[in-house]
């Protein structure tokens, strides 16, 4: 049974080759995030990952283990507050608020990477019936 202030992360080193995966399978191929001459010269210094890469991070811990297998996802609120770079180790973390009507539940989603939020936002969803 879920409980306000149940919480579950997931890490994953993100790597050129994910972002040069998830390039190809989104079709956002943004030179930001593969093309090394272009993003050297921008404001950040070097290719990024997308950041609904690492939004698909929080998806994977909502859909695997918070509330898991079966959830559906109702809504989610993204804010990138920092860019993930190749070689990153990014946490994904999942922390329920609140209990809402309707098998609701109110989760904050949060991404960190080297002890710097880089994505925060909400999500609404609806658990299986187990949870």
């Amino acid at each position: 049974m879920l409980a306000v202030g149940d919480s579950a992360s997931r890490t994953k080193l993100v790597t050129q080759d994910d972002i040069d995966a998830f390039a190809r399978i989104s079709g956002d191929e943004n030179p930001a995030h593969s093309d090394n001459e272009w993003s050297r010269a921008s404001r950040f210094a070097g290719p990024i990952a997308h950041g609904i890469l690492s939004a698909g991070l929080v998806s994977a811990v909502i859909g695997m283990d918070l509330p898991g297998p079966g959830t559906i996802y109702v809504s989610q609120t993204l804010e990138f507050t920092a860019p993930v770079r190749p070689g990153d180790e990014v946490t994904a973390t999942v922390t329920v608020l609140e209990l809402q009507p309707r098998r609701r539940v109110l989760l904050e989603t949060v991404a960190e990477a080297g002890g710097q939020v880089v994505l925060r936002g909400e999500a609404v969803v609806i658990p299986p019936r187990e949870a």
